[in-house]
């Protein structure tokens, strides 16, 4: 599966501008290989995220050929914000939560959590490991995780995004699980700086697959993890 992060500077006078605009991106949601895609404003920065989820690389590849540009311009979205970031990658592993997959987890979500995690040399592995080992377990106990999943951006930066049932899930979890999770992890020992980001997502934003016909669009591979920290 291949995950990609956008996050845009959008002042103040452009944010209605903008918010109509993303709605334009519902037009993707017949494009092969399109998991799902989910967005909304930073409570810190103000600042617009999207994340997008697709099947593999050469899904979003053809995406980016055939259909990025067009809606682009038909959305008039380009001139809304003052800069934008994007990044992409592998999704290395993805957890599990209280929905079957992602694409259910990404319908239900109404808030996401973004850990964006730059490494120490040569910790990738055990990052990784203390995932499976510290983080799963812990998410699995606190209640409300409906999913999510670690996109490797390059070597040393990973973006680790968790998919919450409600803000109220999401709060009982920081305050009652994430200070002993923290301190088993020992995230000091692999992560070299964090930087997190709380949406409360927009559902005017969200872009499902549509169904094929025959059944359902097909569920992408699943494993069973848990972040550095949501």
């Amino acid at each position: 599966m291949w995950g990609k992060w956008i996050g845009c500077e959008v002042p103040d006078a452009a944010r209605g501008r903008f918010w109509a605009a993303q709605r334009a991106w519902e037009a993707i949601g017949d494009q092969p290989g399109l998991v799902g895609q989910v967005g909304g404003w930073d409570q810190a920065t103000g600042r617009a995220h999207v994340l997008g989820l697709w099947r593999d690389a050469d899904a979003h590849g053809r995406f980016l050929r055939e259909r990025h540009d067009q809606v682009l311009a038909g959305s008039g979205q380009r001139g809304a914000y003052t800069a934008i970031e994007t990044a992409g990658g592998e999704v290395v592993l993805t957890m599990a939560g209280e929905e079957p997959d992602l694409p259910g987890a990404l319908a239900r979500a109404a808030l996401l959590r973004l850990a964006d995690c730059r490494l120490l040399p040569g910790r990738e592995e055990h990052f990784l490991d203390v995932q499976r080992q510290v983080w799963a377990p812990g998410m699995a106990a606190a209640g409300g995780l409906l999913g999510g999943v670690v996109t490797r951006l390059d070597e040393a930066r990973h973006l680790v995004a968790t998919l919450w049932s409600d803000a109220a899930a999401h709060r009982h979890y920081t305050a009652e699980y994430l200070p002993g999770l923290r301190s088993r992890a020992g995230l000091a020992g692999d992560v070299r700086s964090l930087t997190g980001h709380v949406l409360t997502l927009e559902p005017a934003w969200r872009v499902l697959p549509e169904a094929r016909p025959g059944g359902k669009p097909p569920a992408p591979g699943t494993g069973s993890v848990a972040p550095c920290t949501a």
